[in-house]
This record gives C-alpha cells, structure tokens and sequence, in this order.
C-alpha cells in the first residue's frame, strides 16, 4: 500500500520561468526534470526529501491528451492552471494494482514511462491511475525505478540533507485540497485506493506515511495548500500559481 505523498502536479505555462519566480519567493531550488517523450509533456522538479514538486508544461496539447496526467494538465492550464493531482508512492504497486482491482477499483495496469533528465539519463517510473486525474478526483501511484543520478540511493541520501536557497533541508509535510464535497471524495479516494480517511465535521484527513492528506470544503478563495517542514526562522507563506506555500519553522 502507498507509503506517503511521491509528488504533487502543479501545471504552469512555463515550467522555467515558474521554476525561478518560487525559488525567489518560496526559496525553493529546482534541480530536476526533463521532457516526457512522445507525451507532450515536460516539468521542473524541487525535491523535498523523498517527496518532490513537480512544475508540468504542455508542449504539443494533443500528444498530452495520450495519458492521464497530460490530459489533466491540459484542463488545468485552459483554466489558467495550478494544482492538478499528486501521487501516493507504492513500492509494490503491481501488487496493490491487482488487489485494488480485484476488489473493484476501477484503476488502470501498472504503466512503465520514462523521459530524459537534463543531464541525457533516462528517468523511469510505473503509475497506476484511474481513467481521469483531477483536483477533485483520486490521486494516483506511482514507483519509480531506484537508479541513476536521479533516483539511485546516493541520490535520494544527498537530497535529504539538501539546502534549499531558504537557508535549510526541506521537506514536503501535507497537502490540503478544497472540494465540493470533500466527505464524497474521502469516500471515493477509500473505494478506488484503499485509503483510510477521518471524518472530521465537513472534512476529511488521512495519514499516508509521514503525510498528511487534507479535504476540505471549497469556497471560491480557497486555494490548495501546500504544506513544507524546514528549520525554525524559514517560515514563510507565498500564493503562486494558484497554490498556497506555507513553510513552517520545524525540524525538516
């Protein structure tokens, strides 16, 4: 089963530019990414620990339409963009996948993709999604393939004791999306994913791995939030691209 938050989508215009506008303001250095062959696709990556942002650009809109996160990207910036979806790691998704299957979910095979990392490196991965992906839909899982210079031990080690230009380690501790109906997506989210939520009055919240995964009613200022751990005189809180930063002063 998945064992916390992989990475949370955010689709922009311009990965680049947007890259460097939250590394000046949210002091978060981008030090990932690369293009998805063939998918229409390409991202800027700021690892937090052993989970990561992923900034996504749409180069050719009708190859995106090919898979699900491109499709959901595509929405996404027609509406001028933000918060698409995020993904739950799972170490032995092949195995989750034929449960959840088995148990009526309606989520898709493990899929292998790939893409080349700026430095030529092939960068590969499996996902399992359900047919759409969305800020009001389910996530999806993903594993990736422990190698290289990107997701190799030795790379994963050094980006935890990684300082971002905020002056400290920095780690990805929660996640809150507003909903219609947060109680309804709570209860899809268990019948597709096997996730566990609390119901707490017109919210729900889970506890993947060291995450915590919050649903919450949705009026129309409300943005997601996306919620990061650093050293103590860090704390920051930064709208951009239709998310909310906060940055508390904790031990990453």
């Amino acid at each position: 089963m998945p064992t916390g938050i992989d990475h949370v989508v955010i689709a922009v215009a311009d990965p680049d530019a947007s890259a460097a506008e939250l590394t000046e303001r949210v002091g978060l250095a981008f030090t990932g990414g690369g293009r998805h062959p063939g998918l229409g696709t390409f991202n800027r990556l700021a690892f937090l620990g052993d989970a990561y942002l992923e900034l996504i650009g749409v180069e050719d809109a009708e190859a995106a339409q090919g898979w699900a996160v491109g499709r959901a990207a595509v929405r996404s910036l027609e509406r001028g963009g933000g918060f698409v979806t995020y993904a739950l790691a799972d170490d032995r998704i092949m195995h989750t996948v034929a449960h959840l299957q088995a148990n009526g979910s309606a989520i898709g095979p493990a899929i292998h993709g790939s893409r080349l990392g700026s430095d030529g490196e092939a960068v590969e991965w499996w996902t399992a999604t359900l047919p759409e992906l969305g800020p009001e839909q389910p996530p999806f899982l993903i594993k990736h393939a422990a190698t290289g210079t990107e997701w190799g031990p030795a790379a994963r080690e050094e980006r935890r004791s990684f300082v971002h230009p905020l002056g400290s380690p920095t780690r990805l501790r929660g996640l809150e999306i507003p909903a219609p109906d947060p109680i309804a997506l709570a209860a899809e989210c268990s019948r597709q994913l096997g996730l566990e939520f609390w119901v707490t009055g017109t919210s729900a919240v889970s506890t993947p791995g060291k995450h915590v995964v919050r649903l919450v009613s949705a009026p129309p200022a409300r943005l997601p939030l996306i919620t990061l751990g650093a050293r103590r005189g860090t704390e920051r809180r930064v709208s951009a691209h239709g998310v909310e930063f906060s940055v508390l002063g904790v031990v990453a």
